[in-house]
């Protein structure tokens, strides 16, 4: 008999069981190694940094069997050989990172990104294999499955580039939105309630409102992880957590406290003029400033 869980698709059944490894039931432990994994730290998907180590080192080490295979100089096949083992240790770091990053992917992006891990572990099998063989000495059969791995990593990264310029995984969610450049009316000041993260729209753009300690603040509402509805999270210690993975941003500058997100959520300033909240965009150069924060 089918039960409803061995009913779920493969990729969601393996992603939840990630999940509940790197989660570790919220410990602060298991949180710091998911910040440091995701980027948090860095601003940028650490994953995007270091995918780039094995297809680097890869690709050299095709340039090089290429030059052993036609000159033969040992200089060439010893080059080869560091390539592909820096190679093996650098899609070891660009595993563990897109692994967790993996683990909050939606569909349909997510079967995508399974085949495109799959396909990885796949191709470093056999570079691992191509250097064994290098060591006992059949460098021919060595090189034919360097090719291979080769060619299903190009593949891979071909996945990994759909990935990120159709489905948007890993780009900031928030980038490229209208927000207003001058003070613009946005909500009347009697209908925000203190500690109760407020939803409002400037053009279509959601922007979330919060009334915090005396101190309004504004941002925008979709969470530049994986467009998460910010007011509906919960405020922990002057930060506003996403509904979606958990993501925390200061409420003050927009900074991520908490991953998987990397990308500093953008801020609005605010001020009170005739019973309204006002927001915009903080302007370029930050000493001409019109009015300062209300509460």
């Amino acid at each position: 008999m089918t039960t409803q869980a061995q009913a779920k698709p493969l990729d969601e059944r393996i992603q939840k069981r990630i999940d509940a490894a790197l989660y570790a039931g919220g410990l602060p432990s298991a949180q710091k190694t998911r910040n440091f994994l995701n980027g948090t730290w860095l601003g940028e998907p650490l994953h995007v940094v270091l995918k780039d180590v094995p297809i680097g080192a890869w690709t050299m080490a095709m340039f090089f069997d290429a030059c052993d295979s036609i000159d033969g100089s040992r200089q060439f096949a010893f080059a080869a050989d560091v390539s592909i083992g820096i190679g093996l240790l650098g899609a070891a770091g660009a595993a563990a990172t897109g692994l967790v990053d993996w683990s909050d992917v939606d569909p349909p992006a997510r079967r995508m990104g399974l085949l495109h891990g799959v396909l990885n572990v796949g191709a470093t099998a056999l570079f691992a294999t191509s250097l064994a063989l290098r060591r006992n000495r059949a460098r021919k059969s060595g090189r034919i499955l360097a090719a291979l791995g080769y060619a299903v990593m190009t593949y891979s990264a071909h996945l990994g580039g759909k990935m990120v310029y159709k489905h948007r995984v890993g780009v900031d969610r928030t980038d490229g939105l209208a927000l207003p450049e001058n003070f613009t009316a946005v909500l009347s000041a009697s209908e925000l309630a203190d500690d109760q993260p407020t939803r409002v729209m400037h053009r279509e753009v959601p922007i979330l409102l919060v009334r915090h300690r005396g101190r309004l603040c504004a941002m925008v509402e979709t969470c530049s992880h994986f467009s998460g509805p910010l007011s509906e999270g919960r405020l922990v210690d002057g930060s506003i957590e996403c509904p979606y993975h958990a993501s925390r941003f200061s409420l003050e500058d927009g900074r991520v406290i908490n991953g998987p997100a990397v990308h500093r959520q953008p801020c609005l300033e605010t001020r009170i003029r005739d019973g309204k909240i006002e927001v915009r965009k903080p302007p370029l150069n930050p000493t001409h400033r019109e009015e300062p924060r209300a509460a």
